[in-house]
C-alpha cells in the first residue's frame, strides 16, 4: 500500500488524536496537538495517509521564539512526530520529517527545533542546539537539536528557545 504525505485537513483531527495515543505511552502528545490546533498555533500539520485513507502518521510544527525577540527572530518547532504502532521501519517517519521540513522553509521560517533522539534527528542535517548557543527550557542537552534552514537565520548571540504557552502544559 502506498503512503501519501499531506496536510492535515478540519477532518482528520479525530484520526491524528487516536493516532498520537497509540503510539505514545500517555495522552499527553494527542493533547498537546489538541491545544496547539485549539489556539491557532499548528502552523504545519502533516499526516502520512494510505490508498484507503486511514491515517498512520504525523508531524506538527509550532512557532518558537529565541528570547522573547520579535518575530523576524522566530524559528518553528518539530513536536510531535508519530507513527502508528504496526507502521515502524517503513521510512513513514522519514517522509513525515522531510516533507515537513521542506514546508517550514517553503512558509519561510529560519530554523526548526527539536527535542528528540540525535541519532535519528542527525540524518536530516540537525546538530546540537547548545553549538549554535541555544538553550531550551526543558534542561536538555544532546536531545535538544536545530537545523538552520537559512544561513544567519539562528541568533548570533544565541538565547533561550520558547516554545509557545500550550508546552507549558506538557511535561517531558
Amino acid at each position: 500500500m502506498s503512503i501519501r504525505i499531506r496536510p492535515e485537513e478540519p477532518a482528520d483531527a479525530s484520526a491524528i488524536r487516536r493516532g498520537l495515543e497509540a503510539a505514545f505511552p500517555t495522552a499527553a502528545e494527542a493533547r498537546l496537538v489538541d491545544l496547539l490546533r485549539a489556539g491557532g498555533h499548528l502552523t504545519i500539520s502533516l499526516v502520512a495517509e494510505q490508498d484507503d485513507g486511514k491515517i498512520v502518521g504525523h508531524i506538527a510544527f509550532s512557532p518558537v521564539i529565541v528570547d522573547g525577540e520579535s518575530a523576524e527572530q522566530a524559528g518553528i518547532g518539530l513536536a510531535p512526530l508519530a507513527v502508528l504502532p504496526g507502521h515502524g521501519r517503513q521510512g513513514i517517519g522519514a517522509r513525515l520529517v522531510r516533507e515537513g521540513l521542506a514546508a517550514c522553509e517553503a512558509a519561510g521560517f529560519g530554523f526548526v527545533v527539536v527535542l528528540g533522539h540525535p541519532k535519528y534527528y542527525r540524518r536530516f542535517g540537525f546538530e546540537r542546539a547548545d553549538r549554535r548557543g541555544l538553550g531550551n527550557e526543558y534542561d536538555a542537552d544532546e536531545a535538544f537539536l536545530v537545523l538552520e534552514l537559512r544561513a544567519g537565520a539562528i541568533p548570533a548571540r544565541g538565547g533561550v528557545v520558547q516554545y509557545g504557552a500550550e508546552f507549558g502544559e506538557f511535561t517531558l
